[in-house]
């Protein structure tokens, strides 16, 4: 058996750009896509979301990102609304991690978010 090798921790300057490095690269809807904040938790990898064109869909997650992206209330993402039943239904495409929703708040992307009370 080999020995793995020990992975040194980040130092401050290292742990800064990779921050930078994974905001340069944030992800914007496009589009018919919309931001959205999730409001419940609802099972079975749906959950309720309010979106920022003044409606609330039932989304879902795919199955594609079903085991890779866990969202819980509160975060932010990026809803596709469905061709049929697009302004009660959507799948979650993206979401973004609180570094990205700083980022987003001070380039001004996310106005409407003051709108929402929860931030």
């Amino acid at each position: 058996m080999q020995n793995k090798p020990f992975k040194k921790p980040l130092t401050a300057e290292e742990a800064a750009a990779k921050a930078e490095q994974e905001i340069s690269r944030i992800m914007l809807p496009k589009g018919r896509e919309i931001f959205g904040i999730v409001e419940q938790r609802v099972g079975g990898s749906r959950m309720i979301v309010k979106c920022f064109d003044a409606k609330t869909r039932n989304c879902r997650i795919p199955g594609s990102l079903k085991r890779r992206l866990w969202v819980r209330e509160g975060d932010v993402v990026i809803v596709e609304p469905w061709e049929y039943g697009g302004d009660d239904k959507g799948d979650i495409v993206y979401k973004y991690t609180p570094n990205q929703v700083n980022y987003l708040k001070r380039t001004g992307k996310l106005e409407s978010l003051n709108e929402f009370d929860e931030f």
